[in-house]
């Protein structure tokens, strides 16, 4: 085990640390981010919907969702050159290059003119639906953005001025990149949408699966955070995968079907109580029955944020992160978790997510029954959450113990 220990710590762990920090892909979390707001509104907007269904003469606020979390893409196809642009030291060039990345991503969804010259464009591909699409193209752009800075034929003590010498040195980049997005689609005929998504559905396949949804979950929520590694560090395969799924259950429910996807982040946030690894329970404890000062007084710090979810504190307070005695049942409870989710949705006993709802900073009960929209959903986390309780608790005395030990170590 310290074998082990010391090779996450001092080799693995700094790896994916500096992973993470690289601008690609450091870009791409921050494009997510950025646009998240735009989920919470059509969680608003879920909220809105179940009133609508008790009170039918409120008035129809669904449009408010299509115009934020229904353009998702759009908004990543900026963000994401944009961002790049910026992390490379290119600021002049990172709002064009955003810009860019729209024209690009919608010359990509393969658009087409009726007889009266109007523009027709699937709808569903400008939400998450499209969100590979948007991210290939953004990446796209910013590659070619990026490689033509480093021929700006303006030096730094050219007279022109600064936007001026900008317009000139992306004039050649934006044009190649329109005309390989008019080339594709509108003399060759090819719909790229469709080439993305048969390249990408393997990995669509296997993270909607139920070793690949185990499997994601467990790495990003558990074992890598345990090691002091974000779960952010697998945001982007995650929203890939998730933002599309829960999108098409909210089409399946529009037409009478019941949803299919589990792997959803309203999935998800119903398993992690109190953040991942399901650490609410281990907080309490400490809170309630911890006899050393440390582990009270990081638990008094920590309940409130524990309580929505953010569990930061209590993983490098206590802490669990390096630690062999707390992060075991963290790894146990990263599996627990969605092994358990996945088979009580897939029977049935627990409904399957059908609209989305990323208020994840919610009290999970409270999450629970706005994302499944059934009593079932809180009932289930409460045994969740006693489940959690006993994996923790043989764990938390063992660490209590040896904190006692230390504290009345250093009083002596």
């Amino acid at each position: 085990m310290d074998t082990f220990m010391n090779w996450m710590t001092d080799k693995f762990a700094p790896k994916v640390n500096k992973m993470a920090k690289n601008p690609w892909v450091s870009s791409i979390q921050s494009a997510i981010l950025t646009a998240i707001p735009m989920i919470f509104i059509g969680s608003f907007m879920t909220i809105l919907s179940l009133i609508k269904t008790y009170w039918p003469a409120m008035p129809d606020f669904s449009p408010i969702s299509s115009f934020s979390f229904g353009i998702f893409s759009l908004f990543i196809a900026y963000l994401v050159p944009e961002n790049l642009m910026n992390n490379k030291g290119h600021k002049n060039e990172a709002k064009i290059s955003g810009l860019t990345g729209v024209a690009f991503f919608l010359m990509l969804l393969y658009p087409t003119y009726d007889k009266a010259g109007n523009l027709l464009l699937n709808a569903n591909l400008l939400g998450t639906a499209g969100m590979l699409d948007a991210l290939v193209a953004g990446l796209v752009v910013a590659m070619i953005m990026n490689l033509a800075t480093k021929f700006n034929p303006f030096g730094e003590d050219s007279a022109l001025p600064d936007f001026v010498a900008t317009w000139f040195s992306t004039l050649i980049p934006i044009l190649v990149l329109l005309v390989i997005g008019w080339l594709f689609t509108f003399q060759l005929n090819i719909n790229v949408t469709t080439v993305i998504s048969s390249i990408f559905s393997p990995l669509v396949h296997l993270g909607g699966s139920f070793f690949g949804f185990v499997i994601i979950i467990f790495l990003g929520y558990s074992f890598l955070y345990s090691f002091g590694i974000s779960s952010w560090i697998i945001y982007p395969v995650e929203m890939a995968i998730a933002l599309p799924a829960i999108a098409e259950n909210a089409k399946m429910v529009a037409a009478g079907h019941a949803p299919t996807n589990i792997f959803v982040e309203e999935t998800i946030g119903i398993f992690v109580i109190g953040g991942g690894g399901s650490t609410l329970a281990l907080c309490i404890m400490m809170l309630f029955m911890a006899k050393s000062a440390r582990m009270k007084m990081v638990a008094r710090a920590a309940i409130i944020p524990s309580i929505f979810n953010i569990n930061e504190p209590v993983v490098f307070g206590a802490p669990i992160a390096f630690n062999p005695f707390l992060m075991i049942p963290m790894w146990i409870m990263g599996l627990v978790g969605p092994i358990l989710t996945y088979v009580v949705m897939k029977i049935g006993l627990v409904p399957i997510p059908g609209h989305v709802f990323g208020l994840w900073y919610l009290p999970t009960p409270i999450f629970a029954f706005l994302s499944t929209r059934s009593i079932a959903g809180p009932i289930y986390v409460v045994i969740l959450f006693a489940i959690s309780w006993i994996v923790y608790y043989p764990f938390f005395k063992f660490a209590d113990k040896e904190a006692l030990i230390e504290q009345e170590g250093e009083v002596a």
